[in-house]
């Protein structure tokens, strides 16, 4: 499930197909073709192995340096991988404030809040520098700006059940770093960036990419 919110409030709310037809989202391209159970991989130019049987003390010994937390099951839900603990800046904070919080937390992005902790946009340290004149890491001058004057707004958010693949492509068909994830409260959840999605890929239980 997917929301749109802005500064006006939640503007759309529905699965990613209504959302494509509403905003107009690009489609993506195609993935290759995987080969299909039971067919013959050489045709599709796979070597076949010259090794008949497995080698057993090979497996074992792989087999006792995986880490047991990642033999758990694969991941579906944004839930699953969002980060809980979000840094937010408000729509009021100003520019100087904002750029000195995402410098200080290392991140590249925050959600913007309203004065009822309501989601209203997003704003990333490029919006910032917009404003900001930057001399090695130290801000020379800045314009008299809020956060809500240079925010992305209206901003796209999930759902904490929403399918980590439809998030990955509503990052890519919308060119965008990261979605707030919003509770049945309207409330903020938590945050999927695309190094999210990208270390749940390498280091976490495999994602179902297939299902």
């Amino acid at each position: 499930m997917f929301m749109v919110y802005g500064v006006t409030g939640l503007n759309f709310q529905g699965p990613l197909e209504e959302y494509n037809r509403v905003h107009a989202v690009g489609r993506t391209t195609g993935v290759r073709k995987v080969v299909a159970k039971g067919e013959d991989k050489e045709k599709v130019g796979f070597i076949r192995d010259a090794v008949s049987k497995p080698n057993e003390a090979a497996i074992k010994a792989y087999a006792e340096t995986v880490q047991p937390d990642l033999e758990r099951g694969p991941l579906y839900h944004a839930s699953q991988i969002m980060v809980h603990e979000v840094i937010t800046l408000q729509a009021e904070d100003t520019v100087a404030h904002a750029w000195k919080v995402i410098c200080e937390h290392k991140i590249h992005q925050a959600p913007v809040l309203d004065a009822k902790k309501q989601l209203v946009g997003i704003v990333s340290d490029r919006d910032l520098l917009t404003t900001i004149n930057i001399d090695h890491g130290q801000i020379l001058d800045v314009m008299h700006r809020q956060v809500k004057d240079v925010m992305t707004s209206p901003v796209v958010a999930a759902s904490p059940v929403t399918d980590i693949r439809r998030i990955a492509r509503v990052m890519l068909e919308g060119d965008v770093d990261g979605v707030p994830i919003i509770d049945e409260n309207h409330a903020l959840a938590g945050f999927i960036s695309r190094s999210d999605i990208l270390q749940a890929v390498t280091t976490e239980p495999p994602v179902s990419l297939w299902r």
